[in-house]
């Protein structure tokens, strides 16, 4: 079994270059990118490492083992009602998060690397994205070719979405 991993140099991201994001893509034609001071580790893991759960809402995946603790696997398309990945799958991409102590596992189409950009770079999302993705991001980033969402970690990790009471 060859999981592939990404382990996050976790150093302070801000510099004269700017801030440091992980940028990936949610599906073909969506890309996202999150802070990199939220991020773990970016990680592809089997299909089969995710254990699903009954009843739970269609965007959970399931439980994961993550470096001995156990995490929440979240399709992250679905949690934002955009058009998810296929379901046949053999392993996903796996962004793991953590907010405080808090620790979630982002499920994405395609981990790209790396990317800096200033704070000022960042502008409001409402007006950009449809109205829905707003209370999950912090921004967007437009480029020349590309919009870019700009995750709020601290909202994914505490969504009401995945609040079970």
């Amino acid at each position: 079994m060859n999981n592939s991993r990404i382990l996050v140099n976790k150093q302070p991201s801000e510099n004269h270059l700017g801030n440091s994001y992980l940028k990936f893509k949610l599906n073909k034609q969506t890309t996202a990118i999150v802070s990199m001071d939220y991020t773990q580790e970016a990680v592809s893991l089997p299909v089969e490492s995710v254990t699903s759960m009954p009843n739970m809402l269609p965007c959970i995946l399931g439980l994961m083992n993550w470096r001995s603790r156990i995490i929440w696997a979240i399709d992250l398309p679905r949690m934002l009602n955009l058009e998810s990945f296929e379901q046949r799958l053999k392993q996903y991409n796996i962004i793991v998060i953590k907010v405080e102590s808090l620790l979630l596992g982002l499920v994405v189409h395609e981990i790209k690397g790396i990317t800096k950009f200033m704070p000022d770079d960042i502008q409001s999302p409402v007006g950009q994205v449809t109205s829905s993705l707003v209370p999950y991001l912090r921004g967007c980033i437009v480029k020349e070719s590309e919009t870019l969402l700009v995750l709020d970690a601290q909202f994914m990790v505490k969504s009401p979405i995945l609040k079970s009471d």
